[in-house]
């Protein structure tokens, strides 16, 4: 289950890092990525990376969820509540970047509706 979720977020990036690049190339808007992030010189920001580090921690969240769960089941652990706010925890950090993931598709949709 974690590897379709994580399959479908990677898609969901993927489509989303292609309109990224073809709405800069489409207004020239190409800039430095140093200029976005002027509070810290010599820092770049990657919204891209931003993004896949988000997956990759929601991603862990649920493959430590999975695996207190599995220990619970095997009975190699008794911590039934641990592993039951690891699973809500894991839940609710998957559909927060779920509605990340909305808004900015939503954002991009409409910068490409914008007339030149």
């Amino acid at each position: 289950m974690a590897n379709e979720f994580a399959g479908l977020i990677k898609a969901d990036l993927a489509s989303l890092n292609n309109a990224a690049a073809e709405l800069a190339q489409h207004a020239n808007l190409i800039a430095p990525a140093a200029q976005f992030n002027a509070a810290q010189p010599g820092a770049t920001f990657s919204f891209a990376q931003t993004m896949q580090d988000a997956v990759a921690g929601v991603n862990a969240q649920d493959l430590d969820a999975g695996q207190k769960m599995a220990d619970v089941d095997a009975g190699r652990s008794d911590d039934l509540v641990g592993a039951m706010l690891a699973s809500q925890e894991a839940s609710l950090s998957f559909q927060m970047l779920m509605q990340v993931r909305n808004k900015v598709m939503g954002a991009v949709d409409e910068l490409i509706k914008l007339p030149l």
